[in-house]
Formats: structure tokens, sequence, C-alpha cells
């Protein structure tokens, strides 16, 4: 597993803090590693998920961050999403 991926997953547990996701997605970040976020978490994993949102890690960690909206690096195609879009609208919230 990549730096990238270990630290992603520890950001979004400390952002998510009990928040609850009711779902199953997956963060695919480019040329490092997928993570898993469902109602126990995120952590590193490749399972099947109700939606995937691909990113290059630069732009994962921006939206992580706050520097980036998730809808708005979705509308400017730097974030791409496949599957339910309802339920990457509420990961959307639970992330920010």
């Amino acid at each position: 597993m990549s730096d990238v991926v270990t630290e992603a997953v520890a950001a979004l547990n400390a952002k998510m803090d009990s928040a609850g996701f009711d779902g199953t997605a997956k963060f695919a970040i480019e040329d490092e590693g997928n993570i898993i976020i469902d109602a126990d978490g995120a952590r590193a994993g490749d399972d099947d998920a109700d939606v995937t949102l691909t990113a290059t890690a630069e732009v994962f960690k921006a939206i992580l961050d706050g520097e980036i909206n998730p809808t708005t690096a979705f509308m400017t195609g730097k974030l791409t999403v496949d599957g339910d879009m309802g339920l990457a609208m509420k990961l959307s919230g639970v992330l920010s």
C-alpha cells in the first residue's frame, strides 16, 4: 500500500469521525491504490462499491484538505464518478 493511501485512510477516518456512511464508496487514486468507505469507516481495499470516485493523488489530497470542493472537482472534470450519484453527494457532505 502506498503512503498516499495510508495517509488518506487516516485522514478520512478522522474527517468521518463516526458520522456514519450508509453505503459503500471506493476512492480510486490514480497510480496509488484504492480506498473503501462504508459504515465501518475507511480502509485500503478494492472491494465492489455502490459508487467509485476516481482522481489523481493531488486532487484527492486537495479535496481532503478542503482546498477543492468535491462537487467543483467533479464539475471541472478533475474527479470522475461511476455509479450511484446520490451516494456520491452524501459522501461529499460527510467529507465537508
